[in-house]
C-alpha cells in the first residue's frame, strides 16, 4: 500500500511538472502571436498613413492643377470661357487667386465677366479682398480703379472708407465718379452722412442724365441730412446745378416720380424763378 501510495505521489508529481511546462509553452506562444500581432497592426498602421498620404499628395495636386487651369482660363480669348472660369473661381473661392481677379478685373472687356469676376471677389474674406482692392482704387488704370470701386461697394468693408475722398468724388471720368459715390454711400461710417452728402453735392449738375440720376440716387440714399445741403443749393449761379438740386429734393418726397418729369418740373421751376428775379 505504501509503494502504491509513493507511486501516486509520484505520478501527480509528473503531471503537475507536466502541466506546468504546458502552460509555459501556452504563455510563450501567446506572447509570440501578440507580438506578432503586434508587428502586423503596426504594419497596417504605418500602410494607411502611406496611403493616406499618398491620397492627400494627390488631392493636392489635383487642386494645384485644378487651380492653374482655371487661371489659364481667364486670359482665354473667348468671352464664355472667361465667364464659366470666374464662376468656378467664386464656386470654391480661395484667397491664393485674388491677385488674379483683381488684375483680371481691370483689362476685362466684357460686362458679364466683369461681373463674375466681381462676385468671386465677393465670395473671398474681406481681409484678403479688401486691401488689394484699396491699392487699386489708386491705379492710374481708369479700369482698375471703376471696377476696384464697384467691388468695394459690394463687399461693403468700412475698412475701405480711407480710399473715398474728395478728389475720388469728382473724379474726371464719369464711370470712376460714379462708381466712387456709389461706394461711398456703402462705406460712409455713422455720423459722417452731412460731410459725405456736402461733398457730393459739390458734383450736382454734372453730365448727362445717367449720371445725374446715379448722384440723385446716391444722395437720396443718405436720407434727410441732404435737405439743408441740396437747399443751399438755391442760389448756386450755375442752373443746371440747381435745377439738379430741386430735382433730387422732389425725388426725395416722390420717389415714385420719373427722373425725366422730375428734372422737367425742376427746369421749369428755375426758369421762372430766374424770370422773376430779372423782372425785379
Amino acid at each position: 500500500m505504501t509503494t502504491r501510495m509513493t507511486t501516486d505521489t509520484q505520478g501527480a508529481t509528473a503531471r503537475s511538472a507536466g502541466e506546468q511546462d504546458t502552460v509555459a509553452r501556452d504563455e510563450k506562444t501567446g506572447d509570440a502571436v501578440a507580438e506578432d500581432t503586434g508587428v502586423r497592426g503596426e504594419r497596417a498602421e504605418d500602410a494607411v498613413a502611406r496611403d493616406a498620404e499618398a491620397r492627400g499628395e494627390k488631392a493636392e495636386d489635383a487642386t494645384a492643377e485644378r487651380s492653374r487651369r482655371v487661371l489659364r482660363a481667364l486670359e482665354d480669348d473667348h468671352a464664355s470661357v472667361r465667364l464659366r472660369a470666374a464662376l468656378e473661381i467664386g464656386s470654391r473661392p480661395h484667397p491664393d487667386h485674388v491677385d488674379a481677379l483683381v488684375e483680371r478685373c481691370a483689362v476685362e472687356p466684357e460686362f458679364p465677366v466683369r461681373e463674375m469676376l466681381t462676385w468671386a471677389l465677393t465670395r473671398l474674406p474681406a481681409d484678403a479682398t479688401v486691401p488689394r482692392l484699396v491699392d487699386e482704387v489708386r491705379s492710374e488704370r481708369t479700369q482698375a480703379r471703376r471696377q476696384a470701386l464697384h467691388t468695394l461697394s459690394k463687399v461693403g468693408d468700412r475698412e475701405a472708407w480711407s480710399v473715398i475722398t474728395r478728389e475720388l468724388l469728382a473724379d474726371p471720368d464719369d464711370e470712376v465718379a460714379r462708381n466712387a459715390w456709389r461706394a461711398a454711400v456703402v462705406l460712409v461710417p455713422e455720423g459722417e452722412e452731412r460731410e459725405l452728402a456736402a461733398a457730393l453735392a459739390t458734383q450736382l449738375g454734372r453730365g448727362g442724365r445717367e449720371t445725374r440720376l446715379s448722384l440723385s440716387r446716391v444722395l437720396i440714399a443718405l436720407g434727410e441730412v441732404i435737405v439743408p445741403v441740396l437747399d443751399g443749393m438755391a442760389g448756386h449761379p450755375d442752373p443746371g446745378v440747381r435745377e439738379h438740386a430741386l430735382a433730387t429734393e422732389r425725388l426725395l418726397r416722390h420717389p415714385d416720380e420719373v427722373f425725366e418729369f422730375t428734372l422737367h418740373e425742376a427746369r421749369r421751376a428755375v426758369a421762372l424763378s430766374d424770370l422773376g428775379r430779372a423782372g425785379e
